[in-house]
C-alpha cells in the first residue's frame, strides 16, 4: 500500500503541471489583462477629473501611441514599460510559466497586484468559508441520500418509491442559484420570514458571544446557504444509492445466500452492503469537489460569504493573476488529494481490494 501511494502522490505533479499549462496557455490568448485594468482606472479617474474641472483633452503628450494595449494612447512609454515590469510581462511567456511554477513547488504564490496582501495569505482567509460548505453540504447529502437509496431500493416499485422519486427529481431539475435566492426570499426576510440571517457566516458579534453562542450563531448562518449547496447532489447520490443497491440486490449471489437460510438483514448487510458502497464511495471525489468548487461560486455570490470561489471569481474578472493561478494550483492540489483518499476508503470498505497489484 506505501508503494501505491507513493506512485499517486508522484503522478500528482504532472497532472498538477498539466492543469496548470492548459490554463495559463488560455489566459495568453483572452483580451485584457492586469495593465489594460490599470489603464482603464486611470482613463475613468482622469475623465472624472477632467468633468469636474470642465478640461479635456489627452492624458499627457508624448505617450504611447502605438502601443499593444488597448487605451494606452497618451500615457508615457516608460510608464508602460514600468508596468510590464512590475506584472512581470516583460518576460516571455515561457520564462514567466517556469518562474511561477517553480514558486509554486514551494507554495509560494506571490501578491496579490491589486490588493497589499500575499495569495497564500488570502487563500487562508477563505478558506475556512469554502471548506465549511463544502464539508457541511457533502456530509448532509450522504446522511439523507445513502439512508433514502437503500430504502428505495427495498421497497422498489412502491408507492414510497413513486413519490419519493418525484421529489428528487424536481430537486435535481431547480437550478441551485435559484434554490438559493427561493430561501432567501422564503426565510431569509423577502416576502415572507425572517428566520436567518441575509449574508456572511457569522454575525458582527461573533467575537463577544459564549463558544455555545458562536457555534449557534455560525449554524444558524451557515444553514441556508449548505441547503441550497446540498439539493442536486442529494438527488443524484440518491438515485445512484438505489440503482447500486438493486443491481446487487439482482445477482446470484444474493439468491444463493437466501437459498442457504441467510435472514434477509444477514444478506442485506453482510453482503449487499459492502458490494453496492463501493459505487457510492467511488463518487465521492465527484461529489465533495462538484460542491467545493462549482457549487461554491454560485452559493458564496448568492449569500455574499467570502469564500474561494468567490475569491477566484473576481480575481479572474480583475485579471488577477497570481490569486487565479494561486486558487486553481490550491484547487487542483485538493481535488486530486480526495481521489487518492477515495481509493484508500476503498479498502477500509473491503479488503479484498488490493491496490498493491494493480499495473501503473
Amino acid at each position: 500500500m506505501g508503494a501505491y501511494i507513493l506512485r499517486r502522490l508522484l503522478l500528482m505533479i504532472p497532472t498538477l503541471l498539466g492543469i496548470m499549462i492548459i490554463n495559463f496557455t488560455l489566459v495568453q490568448f483572452l483580451p485584457g489583462g492586469p495593465i489594460e485594468t490599470i489603464i482603464s482606472q486611470i482613463e475613468q479617474e482622469s475623465s472624472a477629473t477632467d468633468r469636474i474641472s470642465g478640461g479635456g483633452g489627452e492624458i499627457g503628450g508624448g505617450g504611447a501611441s502605438d502601443s499593444k494595449y488597448q487605451g494606452a494612447r497618451g500615457l508615457p512609454e516608460d510608464f508602460i514599460k514600468d508596468l510590464e515590469k512590475q506584472f512581470g510581462f516583460d518576460k516571455p511567456p515561457l520564462e514567466r510559466f517556469l518562474l511561477m511554477m517553480g514558486n509554486y513547488m514551494r507554495f509560494d504564490f506571490g501578491e496579490s497586484y491589486f490588493r497589499s496582501i500575499s495569495v497564500i495569505d488570502l487563500v487562508l482567509e477563505k478558506m475556512p468559508v469554502s471548506i465549511s460548505l463544502g464539508l457541511w453540504s457533502t456530509l448532509l447529502a450522504y446522511m439523507i441520500s445513502i439512508p433514502l437509496g437503500i430504502r428505495k431500493a427495498v421497497k422498489d416499485g412502491s408507492k414510497f418509491d413513486t413519490w419519493s422519486s418525484g421529489i428528487i427529481i424536481f430537486a435535481y431539475a431547480i437550478p441551485g442559484f435559484l434554490f438559493a435566492i427561493l430561501l432567501l426570499v422564503l426565510f431569509a426576510g423577502g416576502s415572507y420570514f425572517k428566520a436567518f440571517p441575509l449574508r456572511g457566516i457569522t454575525s458582527e458579534n461573533f467575537s463577544e458571544l459564549s463558544f455555545l453562542g458562536q457555534v449557534l450563531d455560525y449554524f444558524w448562518h451557515i444553514t441556508l446557504p449548505v441547503l441550497a449547496n446540498t439539493i442536486a447532489a442529494f438527488a443524484t447520490l440518491t438515485l445512484l444509492t438505489k440503482n447500486s443497491f438493486l443491481d446487487e440486490i439482482k445477482k446470484q449471489y444474493v439468491v444463493t445466500a437466501r437459498a442457504k437460510g441467510l435472514t434477509e438483514n444477514k444478506v442485506f448487510y453482510g453482503h449487499v452492503f459492502r458490494n453496492a458502497m463501493l459505487i457510492i464511495i467511488s463518487g465521492f471525489p465527484a461529489l465533495f469537489i462538484g460542491i467545493f468548487f462549482a457549487g461554491s461560486l454560485i452559493i458564496e455570490i448568492v449569500f455574499s460569504l467570502d469564500g474561494l470561489g468567490r475569491l477566484g471569481f473576481e480575481a479572474a474578472v480583475n485579471r488577477d493573476y497570481p490569486v487565479l493561478f494561486g486558487t486553481l494550483y490550491v484547487f487542483g492540489l485538493i481535488g486530486l488529494l480526495v481521489n487518492l483518499l477515495s481509493d484508500l476508503t476503498y479498502i477500509w470498505v473491503d479488503p479484498r481490494i488490493d491496490f498493491e497489484s494493480r499495473e501503473t
